[in-house]
């Protein structure tokens, strides 16, 4: 008798894993180099030095994507079809760190915190997976789906072709001067918060009719192939869509290769680049605040992701999943990077494709490896356009909405309208953030990972609300395939 193989575990072809696994880097890639090209300029490092960070991120992005799609062990990996890649959660407090103490010895201030809060948060894993009983579906609908409305955000942002507010270059002496006078202040002290506002202009291409016809172009063209495409032509629907996507922005001069020609063929990274980190008890805490704020968030990812490839998570593969987040964030200190998390870009990718096999990420993150030992390759995936990737975006990030929508769907009003308010109130308190971005600036900075997060406003809110009202009745998790 042959035992069925899940899904989830399905060793597909090589050539397949591959195609798959580089339409998981494309719709990561953008979001993956971010943060190091943010925290580079704060530091004022050269450009050598963020080709540095770029480079050790990608390397250790995708070891760190191989080990918890594939699993270390039985207590190290969810084993689900996951990419991960550095948090913005930590973007804040990374860049008081860096304003405060910038050049090498800020880099080395920002690993050894990130490695402290790293070593705590694999420590408090156990812990928090057994928080799991506390989300029946009243309270993972609504997470998962204030995950997909926040991604909106990025999406929108994308087929906008990019921020609609830059910093203003014409302004780095001054605002230079003001960090100096910041720091003389407070007696040469590490600063807690940004001296004041970076002064910024509007974006002349935002929006630009052009950048939003052709993001407009992939989200048909994606939708077309998912419709009339057969097989693995609609699984790499999201993948033919950016490729041709960049086919239309080079013919319209909107896309060109200038980054590929100067980056070098091959690089080597090393840890401990820029020396050993430092530790500081205070910057510990304050990652470690950042790391509970991420495995709230990686929690509901995974609950997502189990929803949609129908797995049952339990508190022991939650556990895992957790355990590797502090651990990769351990080793992304170690290999000149910062904390790492799941990216909730993939899950609506999962979604589309509609292949669940987590050997796809495992390949994915072999590719990021790769990546990240030769910067010439990584460049031509840096230079595509970021409204192409929006094109591809609002389809994924629509997806993960609507899973959350249909969780929501079965959770029973009509015998308990309280379900109602849970949902009302949680999504509305997510969507605090994304409606008055600065509605805690009267508030301390260091409150800021927290009051800034959407998903952690709502887990907070829907599972405090169930309790209230629905007490014990309303335990236990969501059931993937049982809706």
């Amino acid at each position: 008798m042959t035992e069925t193989v899940h899904d989830v575990d399905e060793v597909l072809p090589a050539g397949k894993l591959f195609t798959l696994g580089l339409q998981h880097v494309l719709v990561m890639y953008a979001g993956a180099i971010a943060v190091p090209l943010i925290i580079g300029g704060v530091l004022k490092f050269s450009p050598e030095q963020t080709a540095m960070l770029i480079s050790a991120d990608l390397f250790s992005c995708g070891v760190i994507t191989l080990l918890q799609s594939l699993g270390a062990s039985r207590w190290l990996g969810v084993k689900l079809p996951v990419m991960m890649g550095v948090t913005f959660a930590a973007v804040g407090p990374m860049i008081a760190l860096g304003i405060g103490t910038p050049g090498v010895d800020g880099a080395r201030a920002i690993f050894g915190a990130g490695i402290g809060a790293g070593i705590v948060a694999f420590l408090l894993a156990p812990v928090m997976s057994r928080l799991l009983k506390y989300f029946p579906p009243v309270v993972t609908g609504s997470i998962i789906g204030i995950i997909g409305i926040s991604l909106m955000e990025v999406g929108v942002g994308w087929a906008m072709g990019g921020p609609a507010f830059l910093a203003q270059k014409v302004d780095v002496a001054k605002l230079t001067s003001m960090i100096d006078s910041a720091k003389a202040a407070a007696g040469g002290a590490a600063l807690t918060s940004l001296p004041g506002k970076i002064p910024m202009i509007a974006n002349p291409n935002y929006g630009a009719l052009g950048n939003m016809a052709v993001a407009l172009a992939v989200m048909i063209f994606i939708m077309a192939l998912v419709k009339y495409g057969k097989g693995f032509i609609a699984n790499i629907a999201v993948l033919l869509g950016l490729i041709a996507g960049c086919i239309v922005a080079v013919g319209l001069g909107k896309m060109s290769f200038g980054n590929v020609g100067t980056a070098p063929w091959f690089n080597i990274v090393t840890p401990f680049a820029f020396g050993v980190p430092t530790f500081s008890v205070i910057d510990i805490v304050t990652f470690t605040i950042v790391m509970i704020v991420v495995m709230i968030e990686s929690t509901g990812m995974f609950l997502a992701v189990a929803d949609i490839v129908n797995v049952k998570l339990s508190p022991a593969r939650l556990a895992a999943g957790l355990r590797m987040d502090g651990l990769g964030t351990v080793f992304a200190g170690f290999m000149n990077t910062f904390p790492h998390t799941s990216f909730s870009q993939n899950v609506g990718l999962v979604a589309v494709t509609g292949v669940k096999s987590r050997w796809v990420c495992v390949v994915g993150g072999v590719i990021m490896i790769v990546l990240g030992g030769l910067p010439k390759m990584a460049a031509v995936i840096a230079d595509i356009p970021q409204f192409v990737l929006g094109g591809a975006g609002l389809v994924m990030f629509g997806m993960v909405a609507a899973t959350g929508i249909r969780i929501l769907s079965t959770v029973d009003y009509k015998d308990n309208r309280f379900n109602l308010y849970i949902v009302a109130v949680s999504v509305g308190a997510g969507l605090i953030p994304l409606v008055a971005p600065n509605w805690s600036q009267q508030m301390s900075p260091l409150l800021s990972p927290i009051l800034h997060s959407g998903i952690l406003l709502t887990s907070i809110t829907a599972v405090l609300l169930n309790l209230f009202f629905n007490g014990s009745k309303g335990h236990g998790p969501a059931t993937a395939g049982a809706h």
